[in-house]
């Protein structure tokens, strides 16, 4: 374990955080840090210094794509420690990261839309995508990330081009190729409380224009910001190890094989919550229900909004391990260029969670211990004809096969404490999901002028869904947290399809307005999970949505300011989603089709560089993601009255921010002052509308100040969370109250990184 002592350095930070708001007024948002990116990593640009990216499954200019995108570029993320998706969503103003106690339970929320779900037969609103590898379960998207060149967020369907549960938008990851540049780095940083991180990459030419490998390695600790008073221990941490290989071969000038393996564990000590209220507020009367006897079973623990105590005595924690290999082809056959992904993956979970949160079975609160295990593989093959771009029309058509296989085993034992007796029911049940999803797509770019062109795309889809389910119990009749013995078994079939057109038009050479409708897919579900019920065997319908955007992406001033804007409007039929209800005396989660929702809004980044100095970014997103109208499930016992609610993780303004001023002090050594704030409005985090499950809007700021060396060395001081905001991640009710899950920055902490290219 690393610790850091602040005694020392608290001074440094808290000036140099005071200087960097002096010398760089914040601007409140943060998009893509055009300007350093092109700084950080120039091949990552083209000639006139824009972003290259490839949500179009072609290398193009960001500025010319009819698509609203955000890009992190790597290099920012290594100098700022963002590791992994939960990281960057405080980096875009419409992404969103569901945090809970295991990574299978995670999701993503773009624009307000995601899935929440812990089954297996429910796929993600939002896909990754991983060097163009689907990660087809929400928990394989939460790994660390190594060796990145950026990472893109496609906002809204892109179900055309990408496919496999898409109807939201995509997080596409693109990681470096080795080349004949030798490159290497180490990183190194270390936090208060227990917090330390390094990360090693070296990359470069095995056989000169023929064999290039790129190894990158990384490893991280920490202890945690949560106290289990019940054994004195730090949770909330966590300790990870991971490396990733690539090798790239070129044969010939026409042809390219890349080769990538990966593998990343880690242990999480994350908590079921940390207890934040004794009591709970019905939906919609505001009846508040107190449970004395929660709060004298959890002393010497005392809940609170901002409390980090848990008095647990079950040793909750999630190993995970994440692995794949994957091969990508590239052949060029005259100016055509055909492309062929195959990969495999493969992703392991096994988690311990404590449900009744407490130290010991009571009289009228029965202990919920739980061990669950999780067993998914995946294979995929994607193969591509991209034309010639300066044609008429150019075109990508493409097919694509995918097969997941998920088995899973999940265990609960109940404890039941009376006046007299000391009752223990215990349930096993065990489900496995097959998915198979075949595809053909294409689009196309239509050039009426040189300033004038439209885009039209399609994806047919065929989606075969099964699963197979399985609970034994000890009990007769239902107990709190178990249901009876049940089995079932489905499969469903369903024929859709995604598809996308649209006109743009350049204004400029450096400014294009653009219009689209996109049609969004989903395809079927089932929700096989510990508590299935009769009433879920059901398969549901395939979730669709119909999306409009109009956009502007311009630059002024020889390049130095990037301004672009997007407006949008998606509405859903059959909008999957999980729905909070009680059945036997005991809390279910029941997955439905919910009716219609739609979320519309505007989106607004801007980048400028001042000077030689200083560099400022920014982005604001305006999102009203609302239920149109709630299908009530059947023999429901919780308040369906939610039409004209606000859609959870859909905060109605986020504005993020960046600044960073550069200037030499010295030969080769130049002064780093940099800044962040974001800033966001009140988020439900319920689609239940319950009062108590509300975060209030908060701000973070972070500073930094450091020097940067032109041979490639970075040492910064870091401050988290200067204002010392208390906030929650997600707000959950159980049986006798709410908890609130604690982020790394709920209180203000410092830090040192160091960074070193060689």
């Amino acid at each position: 374990m690393l610790t850091i002592r602040p005694s020392n350095i608290r001074r440094a930070l808290i000036q140099g955080a005071a200087l960097a708001g002096f010398l760089a007024t914040p601007a409140f948002a943060q998009d893509s840090a055009q300007a350093a990116a092109a700084e950080a990593a120039p091949d990552a640009v083209d000639a006139s210094g824009d972003i290259i990216v490839t949500a179009t499954r072609r290398s193009e200019s960001i500025q010319k794509v009819p698509i609203a995108i955000s890009v992190i570029d790597g290099d920012l993320m290594r100098q700022q420690g963002l590791a992994n998706l939960k990281d960057i969503a405080g980096q875009v103003p419409t992404l969103n990261f569901r945090t809970a106690a295991s990574n299978k339970d995670q999701a993503v929320f773009v624009r307000g839309l995601g899935t929440v779900s812990t089954s297996p037969g429910v796929e993600p609103s939002v896909s990754t995508v991983l060097d163009g590898v689907v990660l087809a379960r929400q928990g394989q998207a939460t790994l660390d990330l190594l060796d990145i060149e950026r990472v893109e967020v496609l906002r809204g369907p892109q179900g055309t081009l990408f496919g496999k549960n898409a109807s939201a938008g995509v997080l596409n990851i693109v990681s470096k190729k080795p080349d004949d540049d030798f490159r290497a780095f180490i990183d190194v940083s270390a936090f208060e409380d227990g917090e330390g991180r390094a990360r090693v990459g070296l990359a470069g030419p095995i056989v000169p224009g023929r064999v290039a490998i790129g190894v990158n390695m990384m490893a991280t600790t920490y202890r945690g910001n949560v106290r289990n008073v019940f054994n004195g221990e730090r949770v909330n941490g966590y300790d990870k190890i991971g490396t990733r290989a690539r090798l790239r071969f070129t044969p010939s000038d026409t042809v390219e094989l890349l080769l990538t393996a990966d593998y990343v564990w880690s242990k999480d000590t994350t908590p079921q919550g940390v207890p934040s209220r004794t009591y709970l507020t019905a939906f919609p009367t505001g009846a508040v229900t107190n449970f004395p006897n929660f709060a004298t079973a959890f002393l010497p623990g005392v809940a609170s909004e901002d409390g980090r105590i848990i008095n647990s005595n079950y040793n909750t924690h999630v190993v995970d391990e994440n692995f794949g290999v994957a091969g990508e082809l590239n052949v060029e056959i005259g100016d055509f260029t055909v492309t062929s992904i195959s990969a495999w993956r493969g992703w392991n979970n096994k988690q311990l969670q404590d449900q009744d949160r407490l130290p010991a079975a009571v009289v009228g609160i029965p202990q919920l211990h739980d061990v669950g295990t999780l067993d998914f593989d995946q294979i995929s093959q994607e193969v591509r004809l991209t034309s010639p771009k300066g044609e008429f029309i150019d075109y990508v058509l493409g097919a694509f096969y995918f097969r997941g296989r998920n088995s899973e085993n999940y265990a609960r034992q109940t404890t039941v404490r009376t006046a007299s007796a000391t009752t223990i029911t215990s349930g096993v049940a065990n489900y496995g999901v097959i998915n198979k999803n075949f595809s053909l797509f294409g689009e196309a770019n239509i050039h009426f002028s040189d300033r004038f062109r439209a885009l039209a795309g399609l994806r047919w889809v065929r989606d075969e869904l099964s699963y197979d389910f399985n609970r034994v119990s000890s009990s007769p009749t239902p107990v709190t947290g178990i249901q009876t013995s049940f089995t079932a078994s489905g499969q469903t079939v369903s024929k859709d399809f995604a598809g996308r057109a649209g006109l743009q038009f350049d204004l400029a050479p450096r400014a294009m307005i653009y219009g689209t409708y996109s049609r969004g897919y989903k395809g079927p579900a089932y929700n096989p999970a510990f508590s299935m019920l009769p009433q879920d065997t059901l398969a549901l319908k395939p979730e669709t949505s119909d999306a409009y955007e109009l956009g502007l992406k311009s630059k002024f001033f020889d390049g130095a300011v990037t301004f672009n804007l997007a407006g949008f409007l998606q509405k859903l039929e059959n909008y999957q989603v999980p729905f909070f209800d009680t059945f036997n005396n005991s809390p279910v989660t029941r997955l439905i089709n919910a009716g219609r929702v739609s979320t519309r809004g505007i989106e607004a980044d801007l980048s400028a560089a001042i000077g030689d100095h200083l560099t400022l970014s920014a982005a604001a997103a305006y999102t009203d993601a609302k239920i149109d109208s709630f299908t009530c499930p059947a023999g429901t016992n919780a308040s369906c009255q939610i039409n004209g609610y606000t859609l959870p993780y859909a905060p109605k303004w986020r504005i993020n921010g960046r600044a960073e001023y550069r200037a030499p002090v010295s030969g080769g050594i130049d002064l780093v002052v940099g800044t962040d704030v974001n800033w966001r409005t009140d988020t439900q985090y319920s689609i239940n509308q319950t009062p108590d499950t509300i975060q209030p809007g908060y701000a973070i700021w972070n500073a930094n100040i450091g020097i940067a060396t032109d041979d490639g060395l970075r040492v910064m001081l870091l401050a988290r969370n200067l204002t010392d905001k208390s906030y929650s991640t997600f707000l959950t009710r159980f049986g006798q109250g709410v908890a609130r899950f604690v982020p790394r920055d709920d209180q203000r902490y410092f830090g040192i990184s160091i960074n070193k290219d060689f």
